[in-house]
């Protein structure tokens, strides 16, 4: 009989001494989304003495895709998990309100 496994685990150290990718878990996917959707608003860091330009449109769709998960793990995530994505949703909407108006 094989064990089943959910995750691979991750080591401390790629085999290059360089530090390894952070455990993979609901929240870390859940912030990648998040970071990329505050990269499409326009607030990643400058970058060669220009600022970042936003794109509405994939800020959009990465909003979107944070509803969406939101929708399908109803009723599956523990309390902490459920406010992290409730409460980036909010301030992205929020943020997404911000830019649409200033450009």
């Amino acid at each position: 009989m094989t064990e089943r496994h959910d995750s691979i685990p991750v080591e401390a150290e790629a085999l290059d001494g360089s530090p390894a990718l952070p455990q993979l878990d609901f929240t870390t996917f859940v912030l990648s989304i998040v970071g990329s959707a505050y990269v499409h608003l326009g607030d990643a860091p400058e970058r060669e003495g220009r600022a970042a330009e936003p794109n509405l449109l994939l800020a959009r769709q990465d909003i979107e895709l944070l509803r969406l998960l939101q929708d399908k793990t109803k009723g599956n995530l523990s309390g902490d998990e459920e406010r992290l994505i409730s409460q980036a949703l909010y301030d992205l909407r929020m943020r997404y309100v911000e830019v649409s108006k200033a450009t």
